[in-house]
Protein backbone atom coordinates (compact mmCIF):
# COMPACT_ATOMS: atom_id res chain seq x y z
CA UNK A 1 0.00 0.00 0.00
CA UNK A 2 2.73 3.13 1.07
CA UNK A 3 4.73 1.67 -2.14
CA UNK A 4 1.59 1.98 -4.19
CA UNK A 5 1.23 5.32 -2.48
CA UNK A 6 5.25 6.69 -3.32
CA UNK A 7 4.85 5.74 -6.90
CA UNK A 8 1.60 7.37 -7.19
CA UNK A 9 3.00 10.31 -5.91
CA UNK A 10 6.60 10.35 -7.60
CA UNK A 11 4.45 9.88 -10.89
CA UNK A 12 1.96 12.99 -9.93
CA UNK A 13 5.02 14.98 -9.17
CA UNK A 14 6.76 14.23 -12.51
CA UNK A 15 3.71 15.19 -14.06
CA UNK A 16 2.95 18.68 -12.97
CA UNK A 17 6.67 19.32 -13.49
CA UNK A 18 6.53 18.16 -17.40
CA UNK A 19 2.89 20.46 -17.33
CA UNK A 20 4.70 23.41 -16.02
CA UNK A 21 7.21 23.03 -18.62
CA UNK A 22 4.97 22.69 -21.10
CA UNK A 23 3.03 25.84 -20.07
CA UNK A 24 6.29 27.87 -20.30
CA UNK A 25 6.85 26.53 -23.42
CA UNK A 26 3.38 27.74 -25.03
CA UNK A 27 3.78 31.40 -22.92
CA UNK A 28 7.03 31.71 -24.40
CA UNK A 29 5.28 30.98 -28.01
CA UNK A 30 2.49 32.77 -27.49
CA UNK A 31 5.04 35.66 -26.94
CA UNK A 32 7.17 35.07 -30.05
CA UNK A 33 3.95 34.90 -31.92
CA UNK A 34 2.37 37.77 -30.68
CA UNK A 35 6.02 40.05 -31.46
CA UNK A 36 6.34 38.73 -34.97
CA UNK A 37 2.27 39.59 -35.21
CA UNK A 38 3.04 43.15 -34.77
CA UNK A 39 6.35 43.34 -36.53
CA UNK A 40 4.15 41.88 -39.90
CA UNK A 41 1.50 44.52 -38.84
CA UNK A 42 3.98 47.07 -38.49
CA UNK A 43 5.24 45.83 -42.03
CA UNK A 44 2.09 46.19 -43.52
CA UNK A 45 1.43 49.63 -42.02
CA UNK A 46 4.20 50.90 -43.91
CA UNK A 47 3.26 49.19 -47.12
CA UNK A 48 -0.01 51.25 -46.75
CA UNK A 49 1.54 54.38 -46.44
CA UNK A 50 3.84 54.00 -49.42
CA UNK A 51 0.74 52.62 -51.18
CA UNK A 52 -0.93 56.08 -50.42
CA UNK A 53 1.79 58.42 -51.14
CA UNK A 54 2.74 56.61 -54.68
CA UNK A 55 -0.82 57.01 -55.60
CA UNK A 56 -1.10 60.74 -54.33
CA UNK A 57 1.89 61.31 -56.84
CA UNK A 58 0.44 59.03 -59.71
CA UNK A 59 -3.09 61.02 -59.25
CA UNK A 60 -1.12 64.59 -59.85
CA UNK A 61 1.02 63.13 -62.75
CA UNK A 62 3.87 64.37 -61.56
CA UNK A 63 6.11 62.27 -63.30
CA UNK A 64 4.17 61.78 -66.83
CA UNK A 65 6.48 64.44 -67.90
CA UNK A 66 10.38 63.40 -67.84
CA UNK A 67 11.28 60.06 -69.35
CA UNK A 68 13.97 58.40 -66.97
CA UNK A 69 12.30 59.98 -63.64
CA UNK A 70 8.55 58.59 -65.23
CA UNK A 71 10.11 55.17 -65.86
CA UNK A 72 11.78 55.12 -62.28
CA UNK A 73 8.34 55.83 -61.43
CA UNK A 74 6.64 53.38 -63.46
CA UNK A 75 8.81 50.73 -61.66
CA UNK A 76 8.03 51.78 -58.39
CA UNK A 77 4.44 51.42 -58.50
CA UNK A 78 5.18 47.47 -59.60
CA UNK A 79 7.44 47.21 -56.84
CA UNK A 80 4.53 48.48 -54.84
CA UNK A 81 1.90 46.30 -56.32
CA UNK A 82 4.02 43.68 -55.87
CA UNK A 83 4.16 44.85 -51.99
CA UNK A 84 0.32 45.01 -51.87
CA UNK A 85 0.35 41.34 -51.90
CA UNK A 86 2.37 40.79 -48.57
CA UNK A 87 -0.17 43.15 -46.43
CA UNK A 88 -2.13 41.81 -43.71
CA UNK A 89 -5.36 42.35 -42.48
CA UNK A 90 -5.96 44.82 -39.75
CA UNK A 91 -7.37 42.15 -37.67
CA UNK A 92 -4.30 39.92 -38.06
CA UNK A 93 -4.06 37.21 -35.50
CA UNK A 94 -6.56 38.41 -33.07
CA UNK A 95 -8.54 36.01 -31.43
CA UNK A 96 -12.04 35.69 -32.51
CA UNK A 97 -14.85 34.87 -30.55
CA UNK A 98 -16.95 31.95 -31.14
Amino acid sequence: MIITLIILFILTVGLAIALRNLLVKVEKYEDITLSQTKYLQSISDLILESQKHLKSLDEREVFKSDDEVGHFFEQMLLIQKELDHYMVTVDYAEEKEQ
